[in-house]
């Protein structure tokens, strides 16, 4: 085999890698957006539902009264 056969080989193994590591990334990027999507769609629905129980029911810092040893 000659030098220029055996870069060659080479190139082509070192390309046949890439591509095969660009797949699986894209796999990856491709289930990551997914789960993102699903996560937001599951925000959206938490912060409505809370939107939706009303106003709370937690007194803010001016309505509380001081505690007794003031």
């Amino acid at each position: 085999m000659s030098l220029t056969e055996q870069r060659v080989s080479e190139l082509e193994t070192k390309v046949a890698f890439q591509e095969e590591t660009i797949d699986s990334l894209n796999h990856t990027v491709v289930e990551l957006n997914r789960r993102l999507d699903l996560m937001q769609r599951q925000l959206k629905q938490l912060a409505d539902k809370m939107m939706a129980t009303g106003p709370s029911q937690i007194a803010t810092q001016a309505e509380e009264t001081p505690p007794p040893h003031y």
